[in-house]
């Protein structure tokens, strides 16, 4: 796998938080932030992607169950997951300019070391405009590589970890 100097930058911290955490039952690799507008789309090619490298992905159309509290799901689901993903579309870009369950998502992921940001279908540009936090770190788009490729360096960012 080929990395850019400001993917390896960028990740380096990533997987450092990853190493130290331990792994404990029902520990998922990923946490999938994403716009409601992207379920069926992006966000599921991205979740389908991941899950096809034998990596285990928190995603809310799969883990959250009919009759369950919405809102505890995604707390449990965010305090299981090793690292998150916010997948940055401009449907997420319009749900993190109101208040929204993905900004709640992202005020918790922020908040720690284990954040990594795919930008697709937008820029980092447009992203800055309307988080400048989440625009601060980096991470990786699909301008640059393809949603396969992205998914392989996730993949192996949490490979790496499990093996160490």
């Amino acid at each position: 796998m080929v990395y850019t100097p400001a993917e390896v930058r960028a990740l380096t911290p990533v997987r450092e938080t990853i190493e130290k955490l331990t792994l404990l039952p029902e520990r998922r690799d990923f946490f999938l932030c994403h716009a409601w507008d992207d379920r069926a789309g992006a966000a599921k090619e991205l979740y389908d992607q991941l899950q096809s490298r034998g990596v285990s992905v928190w995603f809310s159309e799969v883990d959250v169950r009919l009759g369950t509290q919405l809102l505890r799901e995604i707390d449990k689901g965010l305090a299981k997951s090793r690292v998150g993903i916010v997948l940055v579309t401009p449907a997420l870009l319009l749900r993190l300019k109101g208040e929204s369950i993905a900004d709640k998502e992202l005020s918790v992921l922020l908040a720690r070391d284990q954040l990594v940001p795919i930008v697709h279908g937008t820029t980092y540009e447009a992203l800055r405009d309307v988080s400048p936090m989440l625009a601060s770190r980096s991470g990786l788009s699909t301008v640059e590589n393809p949603m396969t490729v992205v998914a392989s360096k996730l993949a192996e960012l949490v490979a790496v970890s499990t093996i160490a």
